[in-house]
């Protein structure tokens, strides 16, 4: 048995020893803030996952699993039980304290000028009940068969230390004390983030003494930084570029089909909308964005598959729905969109355009690969169906911000989520920040026909039926072109052979605790 011991000590060595490395990544994607509860963004909640925990995550293969809660159960269909993990401390040595999980779940709906508010993940939740040191009961004013799910998007702070923090005292720095495997370092805003590892983490020490994350939104810049071996990582592959770097034997590509669906938002509610005329520019009497057929006939214009092929590179796959395979309780009965040209222009003189009209349809720069080719692409097939189309693209905070204000027609995006029903809760239900449904609407779209079977599966335990429930309020959104979906990406990253290892996140989180050390 001694010699055994000495042997394993002997081969642990090189791993103490290996230890002590940089990870170095270059991310396309900078955060909108450091403040964990600001905006549901997945650059924001990448990054901040190196420094903050929450009860439960979901892992790269979509199964929800323990972080700071060890184990939970349902009680009853309105009670949730949640056991703590013990001795775990924030980075300043303060203890975890059940506490912590109310005053979270409390600041969530209360973050100033927060352009995607996480207050619906507790939208149902009524108290937190303290059972003991480690364990907190958790009361729902309904059923929340979701309610673990929803969690996986909650990071936790401390009441001790976060009571009066602002947005403004985590991008400085001086909020940034969570329990997470990483230390916070340093932060740039657009520029870079730097972490240390936590070698006191629950979890065990990390692989990566030091994590730096530098922000390159330009993707041929992102590349020529990891052949020249500036950087060991990089995320958001250029599409065009995906087969040409896996077929270089210094680097790995490492892929997932996201759970992400890329989509256009029509302001379908307005009598008057911005950026949108008739073919002289002159103003219209009615925004025709708002007549179900203008929706159907640019649906129909596009050649979802042609987008995929040409435009990504095949690094995706057309969408029927908003929610994409990957995601649990998406619909299983609807059809691929096929591309009507002359549909799309029978339907626009149903409405009453048969000249068309002009149109800008705005999206953000540097959010997915091939984003604003992409946008170029979609034009196009508007035009050619007489809706004269032109495109504006900024720079994705002032992108969000905007359109969390109102100020476009139609305009693309993306949104992930590993279950339909949540997707459909967050972007179409019917605004309601008292009920936590709609934080993403940013068109301020409303329907019965998807509100009603949307609430009742969302407080439905029986997963048969909550399934068919969603699939039919995912009929109706689509049917009414309350969005008009345009593919689920994959996500590719690109690391250095001999150096990493990446365990592609559906999530498209880039995260050093994805990364391991290639030998």
């Amino acid at each position: 048995m001694r010699r055994l011991l000495l042997a394993c000590a002997f081969f642990a060595l090189p791993g103490i020893a290996e230890a002590q490395r940089t990870l170095t990544i270059a991310a396309q994607s900078a955060p909108t803030a450091m403040d964990p509860h600001f905006h549901r963004a997945n650059s924001n909640n990448a990054i901040l996952r190196h420094v903050f925990d929450g009860l439960v995550d979901f892992d790269t293969s979509g199964r929800i699993v323990p972080r700071l809660a060890e184990s939970w159960r349902a009680i009853d269909d309105t009670t949730w039980e949640f056991r703590l993990r013990e001795g775990v401390r924030f980075h300043d040595g303060t203890p975890l304290a059940p506490e912590d999980i109310a005053f979270s779940f409390e600041r969530l709906p209360n973050v100033p000028n927060s352009p995607g508010s996480f207050a619906s993940t507790v939208r149902t939740v009524t108290g937190v009940t303290v059972v003991d040191p480690r364990t907190i009961r958790i009361t729902t004013r309904e059923p929340t068969p979701l309610l673990d799910a929803e969690l996986t998007a909650v990071l936790i702070l401390s009441r001790r230390l976060h009571d009066n923090a602002s947005t403004a005292d985590f991008n400085s720095g001086r909020a940034m004390i969570g329990t997470g495997a990483y230390r916070f370092v340093a932060y740039e805003q657009g520029n870079r983030f730097e972490a240390a590892r936590n070698p006191d983490f629950w979890g065990g020490p990390q692989p990566w003494e030091q994590v730096r994350m530098r922000f390159v939104p330009n993707p041929a810049s992102r590349v020529a930084a990891l052949l020249a071996g500036d950087v060991d990582l990089i995320d958001s592959v250029p599409t065009q570029d995906v087969t040409r770097l896996a077929a270089d034997p210094r680097l790995a590509i490492f892929t997932a089909d996201s759970n992400g669906t890329a989509y256009l938002f029509p302001d379908a509610v307005r009598d008057q909308a911005p950026y949108v005329t008739d073919r002289q520019g002159r103003p219209l009497e009615r925004n025709p964005l708002r007549d179900r057929r203008v929706r159907q006939a640019l649906s129909l214009s596009m050649n979802r598959q042609a987008i995929v092929d040409r435009v990504l590179e095949g690094q995706g796959t057309p969408a029927e729905q908003f929610a994409p395979p990957v995601a649990l309780g998406r619909a299983t009965d609807m059809r691929p969109i096929a591309m009507d040209a002359g549909r799309a222009r029978q339907l626009l003189a149903e409405a009453g355009y048969p000249e068309g009209f002009r149109l800008t349809i705005h999206g953000p720069t540097g959010w997915f690969p091939g984003d604003v080719a992409v946008l170029q692409a979609i034009a196009q097939s508007f035009t050619r169906i007489g809706v004269e189309t032109r495109v504006e693209t900024l720079p994705t905070a002032n992108f969000f911000s905007r359109a969390t204000n109102r100020d476009f027609a139609l305009f693309m995006t993306t949104y992930a989520s590993n279950l339909a029903a949540v997707t459909l809760q967050q972007v179409v239900a019917t605004r309601s920040p008292a009920a936590g449904l709609g934080p993403f609407n940013r068109q301020h779209y409303t329907n019965p026909a998807v509100d009603g079977p949307l609430i009742e599966a969302l407080r439905t335990m029986d997963t048969p039926r909550r399934n068919a429930l969603v699939a039919q309020s995912m009929h109706a959104a689509i049917e009414d072109g309350a969005v008009i979906p345009l593919f689920y990406l994959k996500v590719n990253w690109a690391g250095l052979r001999a150096r990493v290892r990446y365990d592609a996140s559906p999530s498209w989180y880039t995260n050093a605790l994805f990364a391991t050390p290639a030998d």
